[in-house]
């Protein structure tokens, strides 16, 4: 419970950020991914993303987004967000998505990240995780 509250603390400001930019009619996109076991994925404005898994879940905050050049199908970003994981261990922490993104068709968009995490559960501890995922952006 302890834990639970802690990450419940630490996501109040990204959650207020996130209700704040409510207000403005921004894209929706739904999917699934293999992050947290396998997930279910929502994108709200291509910014703030929700997973939840039979493992665990995530919220991530994109920081930033870019591409390479015209000729590259792949766009990359940068985000910052924190994880609770309810499997065996009932690890929480921070982490920081970099991915890439490759829109295959109109409104669907296929990504892969790694990030590394700072694991809170029983004392600071690096990890390294990863996620890969469809979306279709309505």
């Amino acid at each position: 419970m302890k834990k639970a509250c802690l990450l419940a603390v630490a996501l109040c400001p990204l959650s207020a950020m996130a209700a704040g930019t409510a207000q403005t009619p921004d894209k929706l996109s739904l999917g699934l991914a293999m992050d947290k076991g396998l997930s279910a994925v929502a994108e709200l404005g291509n910014q703030y993303r929700f997973t939840v898994g039979n493992e665990g879940g995530a919220f991530d905050y994109i920081l930033t987004r870019g591409s390479f050049d015209a000729n590259v199908p792949f766009t990359w970003y940068v985000g910052v967000g924190g994880y609770v994981d309810w499997d065996d261990n009932d690890d929480f922490g921070a982490r920081v998505p970099l991915g890439l993104n490759w829109q295959v068709s109109k409104g669907w968009d296929v990504y892969g990240q790694i990030h590394p995490e700072l694991n809170l559960y029983s004392g600071p501890e690096l990890q390294l995780g990863g996620a890969v995922g469809v979306k279709y952006t309505f």
